[in-house]
């Protein structure tokens, strides 16, 4: 096709009654815009995505530059990075996807005073032709591009991992030459906070959601820990001090939650609960639960789905880890918790090998504690003296926390 001919149709396509807009300026530098086809959706790219469109472009009044559209390839490239002219990287951060438009770029956002010789001439002004079909998001994990991030697959929802969540990936590296050099066998499973034996995908993973896939371009500082396991390559060899590529995907994960603020307690969700409310202080609860030591060996088993066990919290009618744990569950919701009794006032755990109590558990069901404002007044001071009368047996007992909320409700019933 030649020039004249591309530029004719480019005009043509710019004048089209059912689908041109108004011209308007981008930003204050004298770049105009003009849309053709209105985009999809509401988003549009970030400065590091990576953009895939398709162009036509010519010198204004004169020759054609390039163009995508005859060449069968649409022309990739990161945005905000200076890989292209100013004009395109202020222009495309405007675009929505599918969109298309006609953009005008002035000599200050193109290529200046010098031009691009032979084709471009100093103070030229370009118009090109842009269509946005889809881009790559790309970011910047650790802020000093030690691990840049492309999203190949949109995960689902909103929640990413936390620091003391389990979380389960596939992965594999490969070296800067394209060898493979390290692939998981099947799924891995792995705290985030734990020294995982490449820092690179523990740090991704708190920035990704259940399902999504990612492509790392990882830095040799943030690669596999030599001191961590001896990552050995598919070839024999101790993987060395190398820049790589990982292709990292996040199957799911399950929540963990320090309960007691110092990981002597820990709950890990493994199926989710209903609604928002849970147990309190005094409430009647309705659970299933098995309790086990280290070596599995179980040495309790409360309740049943014909006949759930009940108590009233913070009774000291359970362990007290255990009770702790599931005032923080929702109804119907099931949770391994961890309970580490080594170091607990009440610890009744002689054996250090046993200092660590699993618990299986299922809230079926649970009733609060008449709350205070539906009280009378008499209801309210025989509540209030005998939250005070436990309160103090348990601060006699060393139970300072135990003692501190009964306390603490006799002072909201007061």
């Amino acid at each position: 096709m030649n020039s004249s001919s591309s530029i004719s149709r480019l005009e043509n396509e710019s004048k089209t009654p059912n689908t041109a807009m108004v011209e308007r300026e981008v930003g204050n530098e004298g770049l105009r815009k003009q849309i053709l086809r209105k985009g999809t959706s509401w988003q549009t790219p970030s400065p590091g995505d990576e953009v895939e469109v398709h162009f036509s472009g010519h010198i204004e009044g004169g020759e054609l530059l390039d163009s995508s559209r005859d060449k069968g390839v649409p022309f990739t490239f990161k945005l905000g990075q200076c890989e292209v002219i100013k004009g395109w990287d202020e222009g495309v951060a405007t675009m929505k996807k599918g969109e298309r438009a006609i953009f005008k770029i002035p000599p200050n956002l193109a290529y200046g005073e010098t031009g691009s010789p032979p084709l471009i001439a100093p103070n030229s002004t370009l118009i090109f032709d842009i269509e946005l079909l889809s881009w790559r998001t790309v970011r910047d994990i650790t802020g000093d591009g030690g691990i840049l991030k492309k999203i190949l697959k949109e995960g689902e929802g909103w929640a990413t991992p936390r620091e003391t969540d389990e979380v389960s990936v596939k992965y594999e590296a490969w070296s800067n030459n394209g060898t493979l050099v390290y692939k998981t066998n099947g799924i891995l499973h792995f705290h985030v906070s734990d020294d995982h034996q490449c820092p690179a995908v523990s740090k991704a993973v708190k920035t990704m959601r259940k399902g999504e896939k990612a492509e790392l371009a990882v830095k040799f500082s943030y690669g596999f820990n030599p001191n961590k396991n001896r990552v050995v390559d598919l070839k024999g060899g101790v993987l060395t001090d190398s820049n790589l590529k990982i292709l990292l995907e996040l199957v799911s994960w399950k929540s963990i939650i320090d309960v007691t603020g110092d990981n002597k307690v820990l709950k890990k969700i493994t199926k989710a609960g209903e609604g928002v409310d849970r147990p309190n202080e005094g409430s009647l609860v309705k659970v299933i639960y098995t309790g086990k030591l280290e070596d599995g060996t179980i040495f309790e088993r409360k309740g049943s789905y014909e006949e759930p066990f009940e108590f009233i919290t913070l009774e000291e009618q359970i362990n007290e880890g255990l009770d702790r744990a599931i005032m923080t569950m929702k109804k119907g919701e099931e949770a391994l918790v961890t309970v580490n009794e080594k170091n607990t006032c009440d610890n009744e755990q002689k054996d250090p090998k046993n200092s660590l109590l699993h618990y299986e558990v299922k809230l079926i069901d649970f009733t609060k504690e008449k709350p205070f404002w539906k009280m009378d007044t008499n209801e309210k001071i025989e509540a209030c003296e005998r939250k005070k009368h436990d309160g103090n047996l348990l601060f006699k007992a060393g139970k300072f926390w135990r003692a501190s909320k009964k306390y603490e409700k006799a002072c909201d019933l007061l």
